[in-house]
């Protein structure tokens, strides 16, 4: 069995289409054509074409998962359940896991310190949530501990920070709604206390 063209895809342009006796066999991305060595009339055996096609499967499962880290930042533990999720066969996802760490593309250390930078941008959030959203997705608790660490955001401030936005819509103008409301968001009830004693001072 002869390789008689392979050529690069148009949709996809870092993909190319192997053709085996004239005919579509299978396809691989660029890195992955060039780590299988393959080159146009080269002989082929069935059992070959048959590590292949399944050489093509995996490379496909495994550029998906790039693209999916590409969105945004992901730690270990949700690389690991999207590939779950895509029926992986275990040895093969962690393959594609230890691959991605490798090249860097996964790191719960990098990711941990992009989740704590994004959301102190997007809104106030205590420590004690940052560090159950960081639990959900199952950074270990080594990681939580020295990115908090790093983090030189003073929660007191935040807290009045966010007292003092609540304060302008009509329901939190009931402190218990408000300490309640502060609660839920994972401060405790000491700092919120305070918090409501400075608004009281400064009023």
């Amino acid at each position: 069995m002869k390789i008689t063209a392979i050529k690069q895809q148009v949709k996809q342009q870092g993909r190319y289409s192997i053709f085996v006796e004239g005919k579509y066999s299978f396809s691989l991305s660029d890195m992955a054509l060039l780590d299988s060595k393959i080159v146009n009339g080269q002989e082929l055996t069935e059992e070959e074409v048959r590590g292949y096609k399944k050489l093509s499967l995996d490379d496909k499962l495994y550029n998906r998962t790039l693209q999916y880290v590409a969105i945004r930042p992901r730690s270990t533990w949700e690389v690991e359940f999207y590939l779950k999720r895509k029926d992986a066969d275990p040895l093969l996802s962690s393959q594609i896991v230890n691959k991605l760490s490798n090249f860097g593309h996964i790191d719960d250390l990098s990711f941990a310190r992009s989740w704590v930078s994004n959301r102190r941008l997007l809104k106030a959030t205590s420590l004690h949530r940052l560090r159950q959203e960081l639990r959900q997705k199952h950074v270990p608790d080594g990681v939580i501990q020295q990115v908090l660490q790093e983090d030189e955001t003073d929660e007191r401030t935040i807290l009045r920070e966010l007292v003092a936005k609540k304060r302008k819509q009509t329901k939190y103008q009931d402190d218990l709604k408000l300490m309640q409301f502060l609660a839920r968001q994972g401060f405790n009830y000491d700092d919120i206390k305070s918090a409501l004693q400075v608004e009281e001072t400064e009023d």
